[in-house]
């Protein structure tokens, strides 16, 4: 789920950011065009795609190139070939794309990060004056947060345990505003503090949630960020429940906090939301979390999260129209402090705990979190990546991404640093660079995965398996089950300890953990009643 990726919190970003015209010279009735569409834009990466219209002549092949500033790249890529030398980058067609006819057009896409392509040349012409990019007005398009809430999992083999599922009770009338039940049973003291958060699906509109379920839309923002009004909502006191309601066509977060209420901040693009891990962070020193969740007519799909951190254990639910109660993320007895301990006790790991200086733990932060606060070696992964890229060298990695459709295969093989995916004709779909730890832990990057049907599903795919370390050892993928997950070299303790902690053995602890069914999700297509249950710790 692109939706859940890696939960970086930081401003927004457009779901289409803008259209660049890129006009080869001289021009004439003849000349070939190409036109850059940046797709989306999540803030630590973007998805572009390129279409070359043939307005006349004899085109038989294309060769689009242009410059990255420092620091920028490029990662997956599909229907090019792609040749790089330092920061200057030539796509050019594949055997089968290259014939343009008069006044058709063909396109190709690519996955980036850092800074946007400039110097445009296509078929060896400036693509502009001096060769510069021409910038258009992008289209207005209502900021959403970079990584949407809940979606549905795309369908994969079951490896988990199915969430537990209680007997008939009765429920409440259906209803476009859901009641969300949130029972304190954390034996805890502090205040409680909660915040109903997201998108307005129907407007596309950043705002906040009273607890009677009405939307309003945030305002005030500055180009630096200022304090957002206190939205928050009195939550249960220890062995109680508060009930707020949640609109539908809402997809966000439910935050909690304890003891104190969150900072949240407003730009004049959205809303800046916590992000614990980044210094000078506010709410570095709050104890806090939050569900995820969208409410649309496919109903209710709700998770807990631990792809950023670990913090507050809690169980969420949703009850149907059938009576029947769906429930999902709670911690085995003692958990919590279990995978503190396990954490505590690995090397590699044990700095991402993070404790307030009275002695609470507040959170365990995620290998990506904790290498981009210093906390963790940037390349703990590096090496195993190169072996796993390497096995593929001499032989095929098959990836079979749909479970309802077995005979839809993608076949990778190794060459160089390139990792090409042909499908079962032999034409090549997808090619992806070599990831970086960062892009692995992030699912980002050289594995971004863009919102199709080949290209995001394989590199989901690619993701999942890294982050399982299973890539080097099953040939097949997504294959395997729980057991083999987590094993051997540069094994990710943060991923196995919080599933081995988990009553259903189910948790969200990568972004694309939802690949094989190990997501601590729940959904009811005709839901009454959601419930948030924060456990004992």
């Amino acid at each position: 789920m692109r939706h859940k990726r890696t939960l970086v919190l930081s401003t927004v970003a457009a779901a289409v950011v803008g259209v660049t015209t890129w006009i080869a010279l001289p021009a004439s009735a003849a000349a070939p065009t190409a036109t850059l569409r940046t797709v989306s834009d999540w803030g630590s990466g973007w998805q572009s795609e390129v279409t070359i219209k043939n307005t006349g002549g004899d085109m038989k092949s294309w060769k689009v190139e242009f410059d990255l500033p420092a620091g920028g790249s490029i990662g997956s890529y599909w229907d090019t070939d792609l040749a790089v030398s330092g920061n200057h980058l030539t796509f050019s067609n594949r055997s089968w794309n290259g014939v343009v006819p008069a006044d058709a057009g063909v396109t190709f896409g690519f996955v980036g990060a850092g800074g946007k392509p400039a110097n445009c040349k296509l078929n060896g012409m400036p693509c502009g004056s001096g060769g510069d990019v021409i910038t258009t007005t992008a289209p207005t398009v209502a900021p959403t947060t970079k990584a949407p809430a809940a979606t549905p999992p795309a369908k994969t083999p079951p490896a988990a345990t199915k969430p537990a599922e209680t007997e008939p009770t009765s429920v409440p009338p259906k209803s476009d505003v859901l009641p969300v039940k949130v029972t304190n049973e954390t034996g805890r003291g502090e205040n409680v503090f909660l915040y109903l958060l997201g998108t307005n699906l129907t407007t596309g509109k950043l705002g906040y949630v009273n607890a009677d379920g009405a939307f309003t839309n945030w305002s005030g923002g500055g180009s630096v960020p200022v304090p957002a009004p206190d939205v928050s909502i009195p939550g249960p006191a220890d062995g109680s429940s508060v009930t707020v309601k949640m609109p539908k066509n809402l997809s966000g977060r439910l935050y909690m906090s304890f003891g104190q209420k969150l900072d949240f901040r407003l730009t004049t693009d959205g809303l800046v939301q916590p992000a614990p891990w980044a210094g000078g962070d506010p709410n570095r020193d709050i104890l806090f979390d939050w569900s995820e969740f969208t409410f649309n007519d496919g109903g209710l799909f709700i998770n807990s999260s631990q792809v950023d951190m670990f913090a507050v254990p809690h169980a969420i639910s949703v009850t149907g129209g059938d009576g029947k109660t769906l429930k999902t993320g709670e911690v085995r007895t003692n958990g919590r402090q279990r995978v503190i301990d396990a954490i505590k006790a690995s090397p590699d790991f044990a700095k991402s705990v993070v404790t307030r200086g009275d002695g609470t733990v507040l959170r365990v932060l995620a290998p990506g979190k904790a290498a981009d606060a210093g906390l963790m070696s940037p390349t703990f992964l590096d090496s195993y990546i190169t072996k796993s890229w390497n096995t593929y060298t001499g032989k095929n990695l098959t990836v079979v991404p749909f479970s309802d459709q077995p005979d839809t295969k993608f076949f990778g093989r190794t060459s160089g640093n390139v990792m090409n995916f042909t499908d079962s004709t032999g034409k090549t779909v997808a090619s992806f660079t070599k990831p970086s730890t960062a892009d692995v832990w992030g699912c980002d990057g050289a594995l971004g995965a863009p919102n199709d049907l080949v290209v995001g599903p394989i590199a989901r795919t690619l993701c999942a398996a890294l982050t399982r370390n299973t890539l080097d050892k099953l040939d097949v993928q997504p294959s395997g089950t729980a057991a083999d997950f987590y094993q051997g070299e540069s094994a990710n303790v943060y991923g196995k300890v919080i599933h081995d902690n988990m009553v259903d053995g189910r948790a969200y602890a990568f972004a694309f953990d939802d690949v094989q069914a190990q997501e601590s999700l729940v959904h009811s297509g005709d839901p009454r009643l959601a419930g948030i249950t924060l456990s004992r710790f």
